[in-house]
């Protein structure tokens, strides 16, 4: 493949945007399931299981987005209870590590992620215009992150694993 993706943890972002771009972002991160599903509704489990160049496998990708879903609504109540600092992430990501979603079924994986998706968007809609422009400093990146920027950066890593699952089909499919 001749475009190479920047690892996540090497990113930069940039929330400087005054605009309301917040209903797009709801909007992208409504469609993160369809487009999951669209990716894999006739790939077979071995390829679904497999681990290219030792990574994570396109089971893994999905339980990882599952697994942090409950990190971004904390980070939403972080926001809200206007804390200092939004709650760290495990850098290490030991739950998706030990969680062993290759041995689930991708149809399970799906319907856990539409359904923890939809809880969130459903949470995102509620929001007041003050709400979405209220911050709080993210810990990693030692930056003020929004509402709306905070769904930005969540929004970002959807598609960044979206696109590492291309990348898993492009190379078992050569």
């Amino acid at each position: 493949m001749s475009t190479q993706q920047t690892k996540w943890f090497e990113r930069k972002f940039d929330f400087s945007a005054e605009q309301n771009i917040f209903p797009s972002i709801i909007e992208r991160l409504r469609g993160t399931a369809a487009r999951l599903e669209e990716k894999t509704k006739a790939v077979a489990d071995p390829i679904l299981n497999s681990k290219v160049n030792g990574r994570w496998s396109i089971k893994e990708n999905i339980g990882h987005l599952i697994d942090l879903e409950p990190l971004w609504m904390g980070r939403l109540d972080d926001i809200l209870n206007k804390e200092i600092y939004l709650r760290t992430a495990d850098l290490q990501n030991q739950k998706t590590d030990q969680a062993n979603h290759n041995s689930r079924a991708i149809i399970d994986l799906l319907k856990e992620f539409r359904a923890v998706r939809a809880n969130t968007v459903k949470r995102l809609e509620l929001l007041s215009n003050e709400e979405i422009f209220l911050n709080a400093l993210h810990p990693r990146l030692k930056t003020p992150m929004r509402m709306m920027d905070h769904f930005l950066f969540v929004a970002e890593h959807d598609d960044h694993h979206l696109f590492t699952i291309h990348e898993i089909l492009t190379i078992t499919n050569e």
